[in-house]
């Protein structure tokens, strides 16, 4: 009987890790263990997601810029943009003339997007800091998105009332919520549709609509409210 519960704490603790690591990406155990594990899957990961330019094109890049369209050369901030997937996205837009800054809290993850980003240096920059203390003054962006990220931040709610902080009155935010059971893993983490949007709406935005996007995400946008 002995082997046996040996064989079954084996597979619960292969179980919890595999939940730990791979399906939550460490945020349980820690901001620090996070960054290591995009540290370390860095120099793959844009093959790991397998993105495709003109899915990101159609789904990323354009509806912003229709969000946008009004400005001549909008300026745009991409938290957690790792190796710079929403930049260059943006950036080969033939009618984009703003410009980009990404954030992220993995040098390696940057270093991959430096690389990528060279040809656009001048209308792109890249700031090593994490999400929750933002280094820029209140409301200097037009727009700022969060891709797939803020499950993975320690407070998400900091994280979203620091990228409202920073973006100008009526300046456009582009957010994703975790969905299905992949969402609902993440816990206390998750919330519906509607509890997104009632969170979105108590840290100052207005007009909240959600978009279907992949199988694990939504996109959701919202504008922030202009002092009346």
């Amino acid at each position: 009987m002995l082997w046996i519960a040996l064989i079954i704490g084996i597979l619960v603790t292969a179980l919890l890790l595999y939940y730990l690591l791979v399906v939550t990406e460490g945020v349980f155990l820690g901001r620090r263990l996070v960054v290591w594990l995009y540290d370390q899957v860095a120099a793959t990961y844009d093959a790991r997601k397998a993105v495709d330019p003109d899915f990101e094109a159609f789904f990323l890049a354009r509806p912003l810029q229709h969000h946008l369209k009004h400005l001549p050369n909008p300026l745009i901030l991409d938290v957690a943009s790792g190796t710079g997937r929403l930049p260059i996205a943006l950036l080969e837009e033939p009618l984009f003339h703003g410009r980009v800054i990404g954030l992220d809290a993995s040098a390696k993850m940057l270093a991959v997007a430096a690389e990528k980003l060279r040809p656009y240096r001048f209308r792109a920059a890249l700031v090593q800091q994490t999400a929750d203390h933002l280094p820029f003054p209140p409301n200097c962006f037009d727009a700022v998105t969060c891709l797939e990220a803020l499950e993975f931040f320690p407070n998400d709610e900091t994280a979203v009332r620091e990228m409202v902080r920073v973006l100008k009155p009526g300046g456009v935010l582009l957010v994703t919520r975790r969905k299905g059971i992949w969402g609902k893993a993440f816990l206390s983490r998750y919330r519906s549709v509607n509890q997104f949007a009632n969170f979105l709406t108590t840290a100052e935005m207005e007009a909240v609509y959600t978009v279907p996007w992949q199988q694990e995400y939504d996109q959701v946008y919202g504008r922030k409210r202009r002092p009346a």
